[in-house]
C-alpha cells in the first residue's frame, strides 16, 4: 500500500493510520490473543513501567475517559493484578501498583506482542527493518518533541559502605515490588561478600549510578570463566526509573567486560523482570534457556541470557 501525502497530507495520515492499526491488530477486540482489550493493556504497561502511579495519571495520559478507567481498575482489583491505596492528598484519589500476579500477567503479555513484532520484523532484510525503526523514531520526535533533558546520570566505582546499601536496597526493592521474602536478601549479602573477599580489579567491577551526588542504581561485572562474564544485580531505585539508568549500567558493565578481554556475556534473570528484560534484550543479549523453580517465596520462571562481546 503507497501513501503519498504530495497533495493531501491529512488523507495520507489518516491512510497510515487505518493501515498501521489493520497491520498491528489492534482493532480486534482483544489484543493478540490475550483475554485484554488494547486499553487494558496500556494500563498494564504503565503500571508495569512506573511505580505508584495514581489512576488520575493513567487517565490522562492515556487519555481515557474516567469512567473506563474506573472499570479498568475495578476488574484488575478484582483479578488481583493491582493493589490500590488513596492518595495522602485527596483520598478520593487512589494510587495503583501491580501485584505479583498483576507482573506475572504483563510479563505472559509482554512476551507475546514481543513475539507478534519480531514475527513481523522476521520478513524483513535487516536493511529494511532499520529503515523501519527510524522512521518511526522520526514520527515520535517530529508528533511529540522531548520538551526536556533527562536528569545527569555518573557511574562511578564501588567504595566503602555501597555494599551495605546495595543489600539493603535490593531486599526491600524485591519485597515491596514482588513479594520476595528475606532469602533474598541474604543471596544478594553472599554474593556482595564473595565480591568483595575474591575481589580481582583487573576482571571484575563494580559500579553505582548517582544522580546528584545520590546512589540510585547498581550493578556487578563477575567472573564466570576465563572467556565469560556475568552480569549480576542489576538495580535501579523508584525515584530513577525512566531516566536510562539501567541501561546505561548494563552499557557500561558490556563494556567493562570488552575492555577486560570476556568474549561472552552471561545473566540469569526472573521472567516477571519485564522492564530488566527489556534492556538486556535492546542491549543484544539473547534467552538460551528458561526453568521453573521456587525461589524467595514466589513460583519463578529463570532465564538464562546470553550475548557475545
Amino acid at each position: 500500500m503507497a501513501i503519498d501525502g504530495t497533495d493531501d497530507p491529512i488523507a495520507a495520515v489518516r491512510a497510515f493510520n487505518r493501515f498501521y492499526t489493520r497491520k498491528l491488530g489492534v482493532l480486534d477486540q482483544h489484543l493478540g490473543k490475550s483475554p485484554f482489550s488494547l486499553s487494558e493493556a496500556r494500563v498494564l504497561y504503565e503500571l508495569a513501567h512506573r511505580d505508584d502511579l495514581a489512576a488520575k495519571e493513567i487517565g490522562n495520559e492515556l487519555g481515557l475517559d474516567a469512567g473506563y478507567l474506573s472499570r479498568i481498575v475495578q476488574s484488575f482489583d478484582e483479578k488481583g493484578l493491582i493493589t490500590r491505596k488513596p492518595l495522602p492528598a485527596d483520598r478520593r484519589q487512589y494510587q495503583l501498583s501491580l501485584t505479583a500476579k498483576g507482573r506475572q500477567t504483563f510479563a505472559k503479555l509482554n512476551l507475546g506482542s514481543q513475539n507478534e513484532v519480531a514475527a513481523m520484523l522476521a520478513r524483513l532484510s535487516a536493511g529494511d527493518a532499520t529503515r523501519l525503526t527510524q522512521a518511526m523514531a522520526t514520527i515520535e520526535d517530529l508528533l511529540e518533541p522531548h520538551r526536556s533533558q533527562p536528569a545527569s546520570v555518573v557511574l562511578r566505582s564501588h567504595r566503602v559502605g555501597d555494599m551495605g546499601w546495595v543489600i539493603s536496597r535490593q531486599g526491600a526493592a524485591y519485597a515491596a515490588d514482588y513479594n520476595w521474602d528475606i532469602s533474598y536478601e541474604a543471596l544478594v549479602a553472599e554474593i556482595c561478600a564473595q565480591f568483595i573477599k575474591n575481589y580481582d580489579a583487573a576482571r571484575e567491577h563494580c559500579w553505582i549510578a548517582e544522580v546528584g551526588g545520590e546512589p540510585v542504581g547498581s550493578i556487578f561485572l563477575v567472573k564466570a570463566t576465563d572467556e565469560i562474564a556475568k552480569l549480576r544485580l542489576l538495580q535501579v531505585e523508584k525515584k530513577a526509573r525512566g531516566l536510562g539508568v539501567g541501561r546505561a549500567l548494563v552499557e557500561q558493565c558490556i563494556q567493562g567486560a570488552r575492555e577486560r578481554g570476556y568474549k561472552r556475556m552471561t545473566l540469569w534473570t526472573q521472567s516477571i523482570l519485564v522492564a530488566a528484560r527489556g534492556i538486556y534484550q535492546s542491549a543484544g543479549f539473547k534467552m538460551l534457556k528458561e526453568e521453573k523453580h521456587h525461589s524467595f517465596g514466589a513460583d519463578l520462571v529463570g532465564e538464562t541470557w546470553e550475548r557475545d562481546l
